[in-house]
């Protein structure tokens, strides 16, 4: 399921959004400011973004532009009331993919975006090299200093969330949401199996710990060697 997040700060606006996005299938975060949307972006996997211009806290263009110099590929689609042909302009000089003048038609917001969510992705790396490790995510492969961690594909997955966050605490709820996809935490210990399981691979004998466990809170991969 694709994770859309949306950046509007009309609450009946966004409210139509959420509904048809549902419809049609996607998973949306809500944001209604800047910093909201840009603690998101830091926070989760997302696919698309959907941004509104007009916020409390600033313009949504430049959420896109600091995205997009962090070198950030994420399909971004502007929805704003700010339609003239200059305002549309510099909406993709900033680094929006499309622009949406409003008012609009829900039908065509959704359109447009999996039309987005159809092109080629650019911007995220098939290998991952992060100090001793090593991931080929199109081989389904991982390594660390050279030996093979034989991961089944969750784990590789999980690895790879974890690896693209270091130094920051990913919590059980974040892991269950982006790797799985559950939009609700089960009752079941199904992220700290996988993660025990995971460590036992990565971290071998003698070596230092790259995946900590945080009482509490979740995990941390560190790089210490």
């Amino acid at each position: 399921m694709t994770r859309i997040l949306l950046l509007e700060d009309d609450a009946g606006t966004a409210t139509e959004i959420l509904l048809e996005l549902a419809v049609a299938g996607h998973q949306a975060l809500h944001c209604t400011t800047l910093a909201g949307a840009a603690e998101a972006m830091r926070e989760s996997a997302i696919d698309a973004m959907i941004v509104d211009r007009q916020l409390p806290d600033g313009d949504g263009l430049d959420l896109i532009a600091a995205l997009r110099a962090e070198g950030r590929r994420t399909p971004a689609l502007v929805l704003s009331a700010l339609g003239s042909l200059d305002d549309r302009v510099r909406g993709l000089r900033a680094g929006g993919d499309d622009y949406l003048p409003k008012p609009f038609a829900l039908v065509e917001l959704v359109a447009r975006l999996e039309a987005l969510l159809r092109r080629p992705e650019e911007g995220r790396a098939t290998r991952l090299i992060v100090g001793p490790l090593d991931l080929d995510l199109l081989g389904g492969t991982a390594t660390r200093a050279g030996r093979p961690l034989g991961l089944l594909p969750r784990e590789l997955k999980l690895l790879d969330y974890l690896a693209r966050r270091p130094g920051r605490v990913v919590t059980r709820s974040m892991l269950l949401q982006d790797v799985w996809g559950y939009t609700f935490e089960p009752n079941s210990n199904v992220v700290d199996v996988h993660m025990g399981r995971l460590r036992r691979k990565v971290d071998g004998e003698g070596e230092a710990a790259l995946i900590r466990n945080v009482r509490g809170q979740g995990y941390v991969f560190d790089v210490r060697d």
